[in-house]
């Protein structure tokens, strides 16, 4: 297999959120040792991400375990830096004064038929938060807004409701928003497993030693973070839109767990059974297989 060589600057893209920033820290500050590989660290949202994924533009990067289902042919998922929302994840809310909440006490259909006859502000086609909505959902109005604009777009009218990821999970209450439903907690409760929602992948067009180094690398880097907590999340703070501190470290511990470190067992089969049932609704590719970088 051709090899890339490893003076070269390689293109590693990320979310600009502090659990990335967090993961990436030792990385970026040369705290740990790179083995000769040079990285240019691009932050972008993971919409955008996916969709450079798909164009083979980035050497390895974050991407929405939704969109690998498409990404087979040309990546393969490094075995840490995943997300996973353990009984939490991406959540419909809406306006607290919106007319017709369902109650507190609501059946889960009562829920979803009501979010079925709703306008709901998506953050992007190809995220897990999009998919996890279609299997719990079905069928339902969208529109596709940029995830740092949702609450925006739902108070000017252009949705009813949003579907809310990163740290509006923390902050929608703050901004004036209920919960309708967690589908993180929806998930759990339907499968006993954690919502398998991005990974970090590399291209094939590695050796396979490359690809053992790189992932390595990574590794590394949250490991660092997690032995050295306080200065990483300092470093995250930059990409944490308005959080305090504590409600950032708050976040990152959500998102930066033993899941990231090796998603295991469990995790692996968190995803198999995530785009399994995807595939069986035409969804996304029938995926037989996993391959990970061993």
């Amino acid at each position: 297999m051709n090899s890339i060589a490893p003076s070269s600057t390689l293109l590693l893209g990320h979310s600009p959120d502090p659990d990335d920033a967090f993961m990436f820290y030792a990385m970026a500050a040369e705290k740990i040792p790179l083995h000769g590989y040079r990285f240019e660290h691009t932050l972008q949202d993971i919409q955008t991400l996916n969709e450079r994924a798909l164009s083979q533009e980035l050497h390895l990067s974050a991407v929405s375990i939704h969109a690998y289902a498409h990404l087979l042919d040309h990546y393969a998922l490094l075995p840490c830096g995943a997300s996973m929302g353990d009984g939490y994840g991406p959540m419909f809310v809406a306006p607290k004064n919106h007319p017709g909440l369902p109650t507190e006490n609501a059946s889960l259909e009562e829920k979803k038929n009501w979010l079925r006859s709703k306008r709901i502000a998506v953050p992007g086609l190809m995220t897990s938060a999009y998919l996890a909505a279609q299997l719990c959902l079905e069928n339902f109005d969208h529109v596709v807004i940029p995830f740092d604009q949702i609450f925006d777009a739902v108070r000017s009218g252009q949705a009813d409701v949003g579907l809310i990821i990163h740290e509006g999970q923390l902050t929608f209450a703050d901004e004036g928003f209920t919960k309708i439903l967690d589908l993180g907690a929806w998930w759990k409760e339907e499968t006993g497993l954690p919502l398998p929602l991005g990974g970090n992948v590399i291209r094939k067009d590695f050796s396979l030693e490359q690809r053992r180094e790189i992932n390595e690398i990574m590794k590394a880097s949250i490991q660092y973070g997690l032995e050295h907590r306080r200065a990483a999340v300092d470093h995250s703070m930059a990409h944490a839109r308005g959080m305090e501190v504590p409600l950032a470290d708050k976040f990152i511990g959500m998102y930066v767990n033993d899941y990231t470190l090796d998603y295991g067992p469990t995790g692996r089969a968190a995803i198999l059974e995530f785009l399994g049932r995807a595939a069986e609704r035409g969804l996304v590719p029938a995926i037989k297989q996993l391959e990970f970088v061993e």
